[in-house]
């Protein structure tokens, strides 16, 4: 009975692991995220604010912009490597959700952008809940392709896509955290058919697979823009996203 949740971790270990590598590529070909993605989970007042899971700083970059004193954990040294060169002012940490090395109740917000699908959530609820200070806010952000578009359901399926929307998703937070509520936001990112190869080659599924398989990616890929979609190598081609805001309060 219990071979399930062990193989569910071992695989969300390997799948995490295709990021450790990458950074610049990463922090140029990945969106970032929209303004309202970043206020919504703030409270009142806050001052401190920790980005785990931060990669190269797509979301911190956010935090920052609103006055707040950013620490950032990641596990991979090549993402923090690329988040140091552009936010030195940044304190940055290798380290997870579940294990941050951060100090107790030093937080007013702990956000998680794009990540809390590779953590352990139960343990990580119970390391955020540490870091926060009473009545402080978790946020757990995804940019996710708005597949309600016809086209952008077929190009998820051909770049095996993971993050799209998927109406009724609630994530699982530990009961440290009381009152668990969502916000969305529809926006369009603008990006040529070269962008999207790119981000393609950015996922972890591309990552991880082996030569073959990557060309026939890209082959797929190649087809779809430029044959089937009929798209110029230069236009501009806006992406639909939805970002999905959750947050909820310590207990």
């Amino acid at each position: 009975m219990s071979a399930g949740p062990k193989l569910h971790d071992e695989r969300r270990l390997e799948l995490g692991q295709s990021f450790q590598d990458g950074g610049e590529h990463y922090d140029r070909v990945r969106p970032g995220y929209p303004a309202d993605s970043a206020d919504w989970p703030l409270p009142e007042g806050a001052r401190d604010a920790a980005d785990l899971g931060a990669g190269t700083g797509k979301f911190t970059a956010l935090l920052l912009e609103r006055g707040l004193a950013v620490s950032a954990v990641d596990p991979s040294t090549d993402m923090l490597t690329q988040l140091r060169k552009t936010f030195p002012q940044v304190l940055a940490l290798e380290g997870t959700a579940e294990a941050t090395g951060l100090a107790d109740s030093a937080f007013d917000v702990v956000c998680v952008a794009q990540a809390w699908h590779w953590c352990d959530p139960l343990a990580a609820s119970t390391e955020i809940a540490r870091i926060l200070r009473p009545a402080g806010v978790i946020g757990l952000i995804w940019n996710q392709l708005d597949t309600s578009a016809p086209w952008v359901h077929r190009l998820s399926r051909i770049m095996h896509a993971g993050d799209v929307h998927k109406p009724g998703f609630r994530p699982v937070v530990g009961p440290e955290f009381a009152g668990l509520e969502s916000h969305m936001t529809q926006w369009e990112d603008p990006v040529t058919p070269a962008d999207i190869l790119e981000l393609a080659k950015s996922r972890s599924y591309y990552l991880r697979a082996n030569d073959a398989t990557r060309a026939k990616v890209m082959g797929n890929l190649h087809w779809y823009l430029f044959e089937h979609l009929g798209h110029a190598e230069r236009e501009l081609i806006p992406l639909p996203y939805l970002t999905q805001s959750w947050r909820a309060r310590k207990a």
